[in-house]
């Protein structure tokens, strides 16, 4: 009988929603997850939005902007999803609410390639860059800023596209990165990865905290994709 109220409780959700465009924030800069081709935004999170959509019935608006207004947007409002290759953490989880998760990530340290450096790169008087408000931003300050561990220069960017390009000009010795993103850098750009910081951080994506109705649609919409196989070309599609 619960499981039949909850089948019913699930289909209203569905017809409520259905025709319904939601606006969805992202920061196009963190190919294969999101970026801008032909004026257009594709990548794995894009598709994956998308899919859900359709799969459940409603349409999307996505928007860009800087990855560290995204939570802001969303808990004031003005953004109704947020799909950005965004790790479910704690500090959020005060302000949003994720829905379960669909990627599992590490961080990767990137330096120039031909530079010579490695791991020890993270130590004494390097200069490390990394994108505000990710997960390598806090990471990096956390265990290596703080601790004196790294005393060179520790700089923040907007984008990991302005970080990347610091590096490449020789502006920073290595930055630190997601490590699906690392490795896609990795095969377009003359840098190369050195390591690997295991903290196998989880994606999820946010609604405004309390949106119970919207969550449950985005949890069934994963998780029919997983079952129908669809998750699964996407992978094989961007990675």
């Amino acid at each position: 009988m619960k499981k039949a109220f909850l089948v019913v409780l699930l289909l209203l959700l569905v017809v409520f929603a259905f025709g319904k465009t939601y606006i969805v924030g992202t920061s196009a800069d963190f190919p294969p997850f999101e970026y801008v081709e032909n004026g257009e935004f594709v990548g794995f999170d894009m598709d994956l939005i998308r899919a859900i959509a359709d799969e459940m019935g409603f349409n999307v608006k996505i928007v860009d902007m800087a990855f560290d207004s995204l939570i802001a947007a969303l808990a004031s409002g003005n953004l109704d999803i947020v799909v950005a290759g965004m790790t479910i953490t704690d500090e959020r989880e005060q302000v949003v609410d994720f829905s379960i998760p669909y990627w599992v990530a590490d961080q990767s340290v990137v330096v120039k390639k031909g530079s010579g450096l490695n791991i020890t790169v993270l130590f004494g008087k390097h200069n490390v860059g990394v994108q505000t408000g990710t997960t390598a931003d806090l990471w990096v300050e956390e265990n290596l800023v703080n601790t004196k561990i790294l005393t060179g220069k520790f700089k923040r960017y907007e984008t990991f596209v302005f970080a990347m390009t610091d590096l490449v000009n020789g502006n920073v010795d290595a930055i630190v990165l997601d490590s699906p993103v690392a490795e896609m850098y990795a095969k377009t750009r003359p840098v190369e990865i050195v390591g690997i910081i295991k903290t196998g951080e989880e994606y999820g994506i946010a609604v405004s905290e309390g949106n119970k109705e919207l969550l449950n649609l985005i949890n069934e919409g994963i998780r029919r994709l997983r079952e129908s196989g669809k998750i699964d070309e996407l992978i094989s599609k961007y990675f």
